[in-house]
């Protein structure tokens, strides 16, 4: 299902941290961290569709993808993951690639997809839930956020809780220290609390699936199978431009770990204004 917070433009060492908790069948082929055939792209790639969850560029593009929770889904729809690529790959503004990403919302089962730009200080997100709902596009403010399987900074209880232990955690760090990414990767993302009570629960699936769900780390479901949290990333880009992208990864029922660091090309930004 995936869950990610962040902040955005409001921290004085950070114009972006973003951590982010994938969930995905155990058994979908999935490639680690790494730059990708041609070294524009550094991420994680899913082997069956070819697409991303999350993944940066060396021009200061950053995108990001959740599912929406629903039950009636597109028998033959396109690659959400590809959504994240396209705008990696091509040149079109945050909010460029948003509006043609609206027009073509049907042809997609449910979505929640942040598109960031460093050095034009611009993010956009766009969703195609609830169909009725035509306002797909939106500007991100500056400050925290939390993505999961809803609307961006739903209410959820597992949202809640971890905005506001992110919010805590760099109240407690201050404003001019270096944070930790693996300190924040293991306080933050591998919470397994869940909501005992049924009424704090979404209502989408059966409460017995959604219980499992309700976790930041999803341990198991047993109602999907062999399912849960694969990988918990964390992605770091300082107003110098230095980028640090930390993975923690399942890879044959072991856990593993990488981290990439490279400078951001900030002329890019400069060069348009």
């Amino acid at each position: 299902m995936c869950i990610a917070v962040f902040v955005w433009q409001n921290h004085p060492i950070y114009p972006l941290l973003l951590l982010f908790n994938r969930d995905e069948f155990k058994s979908r082929p999935t490639k680690p961290l790494a730059w990708w055939e041609g070294g524009k792209i550094l991420g994680g790639r899913d082997g069956l569709a070819g697409g991303t969850w999350l993944a940066c560029t060396r021009d200061g593009k950053v995108a990001f993808i959740t599912n929406v929770r629903e039950v009636e889904k597109l028998a033959q729809a396109k690659s959400r993951g590809d959504l994240a690529v396209r705008f990696l790959e091509g040149k079109k503004s945050a909010m460029e690639f948003a509006e043609e990403v609206a027009e073509e919302a049907g042809q997609y089962n449910g979505f929640n997809l942040i598109l960031a730009d460093l050095c034009s200080k611009a993010m956009v997100y766009v969703t195609n839930r609830p169909k009725e709902d035509k306002s797909f596009v939106t500007e991100v403010s500056p400050g925290i956020h939390v993505l999961s399987n809803a609307k961006l900074d739903s209410p959820w209880p597992k949202v809640q809780r971890l905005g506001d232990s992110f919010k805590e955690l760099l109240h407690e760090r201050g404003g001019d220290n270096d944070l930790p990414m693996k300190e924040m990767v293991e306080k933050l993302m591998m919470n397994t609390i869940k909501d005992d009570e049924e009424s704090l629960l979404p209502h989408v699936y059966p409460p017995e699936l959604e219980y499992h769900l309700s976790s930041i780390f999803v341990e198991k479901a047993p109602q999907l199978g062999h399912y849960g949290t694969r990988s918990t990333s964390a992605l770091c880009v300082k107003t110098s431009g230095e980028v640090t992208y930390y993975e923690r990864y399942l890879e044959n029922e072991l856990w593993k770990e990488g981290t990439v660091t490279y400078h951001m090309d900030m002329d890019r930004g400069e060069e348009e204004k």
